[in-house]
């Protein structure tokens, strides 16, 4: 069983110099422009007693909004209500990002302290879209880090190789009925879409 750092490097080389030096302690011009390009983030967080959360997020390119070199702020959009990442942000003060762009197999990835806000003059940044958000999480930014595309690669996330027909499952709705128990109509899913819609 491995249980130590030390344990581990025994079974794996040093990390070279350059990935140690491209670890950031801000958002240079490239995380930046890698940010106002992504339309898709996904949100770590943890809470303790096993509160442990990644939750994706999304919008158009450009929805996580660059204050400067050390600030983000990620408009919260409507969801499902349970607020396990905003929760968690709230009791630990702490993110981890992984902006995504479709088609690029690399990713941005930032670490940074934050917590959640409904300062007005923070929403009020995010009038543009379709709703205000009621709050938003402010992240100060203390790593930032391009990630190789290797995982990506091996995947072939974008490509039509490993693509699903999403006939080839049951509709969500289905799955989560038979996992809750709780019974309801049989959604298509068009019917699902048309259902999202007003929040999206």
């Amino acid at each position: 069983m491995i249980d130590s750092e030390g344990d581990l490097r025994r079974l794996y080389a040093a990390p070279t110099e350059r990935v140690i030096r491209k670890q950031l302690d801000r958002l240079d011009r490239h995380c930046r422009r890698f940010i106002e390009l992504s339309p898709f983030v996904v949100i770590a967080s943890g809470g303790g007693d096993d509160g442990l959360d990644a939750s994706p997020r999304g919008g158009s390119p450009g929805f996580v909004v660059v204050v400067d070199a050390h600030t983000l702020l990620i408009p919260d959009a409507p969801g499902n209500n349970r607020l396990d990442t905003l929760a968690n942000v709230a009791r630990t003060g702490q993110v981890g990002l992984l902006f995504l762009m479709p088609g690029l197999d690399e990713t941005l990835r930032v670490n940074g302290r934050a917590r959640v806000s409904d300062d007005g003059s923070l929403t009020a940044r995010f009038t543009g879209e379709r709703r205000v958000p009621k709050c938003v999480i402010e992240v100060a930014v203390t790593q930032a880090y391009l990630h190789c595309a290797k995982a990506f690669m091996r995947s072939k996330l974008w490509g039509a190789e490993y693509r699903v027909d999403p006939a080839s499952l049951p509709t969500i709705g289905q799955m989560i009925s038979e996992q809750t128990g709780i019974v309801s109509k049989v959604e298509t899913r068009d019917e699902m879409i048309a259902r999202y819609t007003p929040d999206l």
